[in-house]
């Protein structure tokens, strides 16, 4: 931020500042959704006010908003179900669950179920 430049100054007046400095604010309307998403989850802005910022050719993106995390779920295999259900005579509702809750670990899962 320019110093001098915070709360209490003309939005207008600070425009025209900044267009004399060379650099240029437009403001996109009608945003639905933000999503920056990273190797293990997604951040998800549903609210999303974003302003382009132009400082001689080179643009900055602010997005403004309430982010919301988004964790992906690992993916479980079909045939990894089918082999903990015949190591464990379990249903593949438990076997799913016990592949989740292990991170996907089939013998964890396996060791998980014969446990109880």
């Amino acid at each position: 931020m320019i110093p001098g430049m915070g709360r209490g100054m003309n939005p207008k007046k600070m425009k025209q500042m900044m267009k004399q400095m060379g650099i240029d604010l437009e403001v996109l309307d009608d945003v639905k959704q933000v999503v920056i998403q990273l190797e293990d989850k997604d951040i998800v802005f549903n609210d999303a006010q974003v302003t382009i910022m132009d400082a001689r050719g080179t643009k900055t993106y602010q997005v403004t908003g309430t982010p919301e995390e988004i964790a992906h779920g690992i993916e479980i295999r079909e045939d990894d179900v089918k082999l903990v259900v015949e190591q464990t005579g379990r249903t593949e509702e438990d076997a799913r669950g016990a592949l989740e809750e292990t991170g996907g670990d089939i013998a964890e899962a396996i060791m998980k179920l014969t446990e109880t």
